[in-house]
């Protein structure tokens, strides 16, 4: 080996020019970042550009107020968001619970065996496909019974708990462990550090992890198509009763030869993007003033 091979810790051009690289790459990945974040937001333009485009003609009042078209009049969607409200505000009351003792129980109970069974059983349980979910209500509660708005939201609630579960205990797992230690120092029991500083520690992202469930079971057709299908044109609140669902409502105006059905399908999954859009500023917001209150401002 020469000594030309052999590098001088104080060769200050070497250093220089490994300066000079390392600023180069980092320009690189910050310009792709940067375009990633565009192309994202002009997708979502786009996207939304497109729906609102092709649904504006329908928008008006009478679409939120009057319910679905019956003999050639006019209708709207108002059965419809009234049934989708009630099913996946069910589904809510019945999934978020239950995913969060979950995820508590992994994070903060659970042994390192244990722990690692349950977030494969929940991964595999996220992974489920919704038609399977829909097939397996229907044969075991709607067959003999009927189809009704509370087993649509059994349905949907067994697709939102493994996604609420993950990421509540991904939020947990973040929590400093310094936090829970200065808390069971002073004497607090377990159960009490974790609902007094572990929870409203991550509640951003619990938050975050329940309106991206609630995003994503409010789209869901498949398992709305054999467990709250069989509906009348009527608003109702009756949860007893299959109630219609917008996801529904837009897969049947879209497969609609008219041109203004297929135009209020496009209305409606303009709705439904709006709801979704509406969740996560209200979870930002919620968010936010819980995260300045912990924080003393």
């Amino acid at each position: 080996m020469s000594a030309t091979d052999i590098t001088d810790p104080f060769d200050l051009t070497s250093r220089s020019n490994n300066l000079v690289r390392r600023r180069r790459v980092e320009r690189l990945v910050s310009v792709l970042a940067i375009l990633s974040a565009v192309a994202a937001v002009v997708l979502l333009a786009l996207v939304l550009g497109t729906v609102l485009f092709k649904g504006l003609s329908q928008l008006d009042l009478a679409f939120f107020t009057k319910p679905a078209a019956l003999y050639g009049v006019k209708g709207g969607i108002a059965d419809a968001l009234v049934g989708s409200l009630l099913i996946v505000l069910m589904a809510m009351l019945m999934a978020v619970p239950v995913a969060i003792l979950v995820a508590i129980y992994v994070a903060e109970y659970a042994g390192p065996k244990a722990a690692s069974a349950f977030r494969v059983m929940l991964d595999v349980l996220n992974g489920v496909p919704a038609i399977i979910v829909g097939i397996f209500i229907y044969g075991l509660l709607v067959v003999g019974h009927g189809q009704s708005a509370v087993y649509a939201s059994i349905s949907l609630a067994i697709l939102m708990v493994p996604m609420v579960a993950r990421a509540t205990q991904e939020m947990l797992e973040l929590v400093p462990r310094h936090l829970r230690e200065a808390s069971l120092a002073l004497g607090v029991p377990r159960w009490r550090t974790v609902a007094s500083i572990v929870l409203p520690t991550a509640i951003g992202g619990i938050l975050t992890g329940v309106v991206i469930a609630v995003a994503r079971v409010a789209g869901e057709t498949a398992p709305l198509l054999f467990t709250s299908s069989i509906t009348q044109n009527q608003i109702s609140f009756n949860i007893h009763n299959a109630l219609p669902t917008l996801p529904l409502r837009i897969f049947t105006l879209s497969e609609s030869p008219s041109p203004d059905d297929q135009a209020a399908a496009w209305a409606a999954a303009f709705v439904l993007i709006a709801f979704v859009l509406v969740m996560n500023i209200l979870a930002k917001v919620f968010a936010g003033r819980k995260r300045r209150s912990l924080e003393g401002r």
